[in-house]
């Protein structure tokens, strides 16, 4: 997943999420479909998911970076904060 520098867009296999509040459920939406997603970032608790303890799901190419973050180093792009 890649974003703007704003933050304010997503961009996730081949879709493009924009940043929006009042939803119910969700704080990005795609601009194709409209279909709802919530994104968030990863937690070093593990407490990824939005509902319940499971394990998030990880693209194959995250994987090192994730592992990375875990063990105490800080997320691609927020090294400052």
């Amino acid at each position: 997943m890649d974003f703007s520098k704003t933050w304010s867009t997503a961009y996730f296999r081949g879709m493009t999420l924009r940043r929006a509040g009042g939803m119910f459920d969700a704080n990005f939406y795609d601009v194709q479909t409209d279909a709802e997603f919530w994104v968030s970032g990863p937690k070093r608790d593990r407490t990824d998911t939005r509902y319940g303890p499971s394990d998030p799901e990880i693209e194959p190419e995250a994987v090192d970076t994730y592992r990375a973050f875990l063990e105490g180093a800080p997320l691609p792009g927020r090294e400052n904060g």
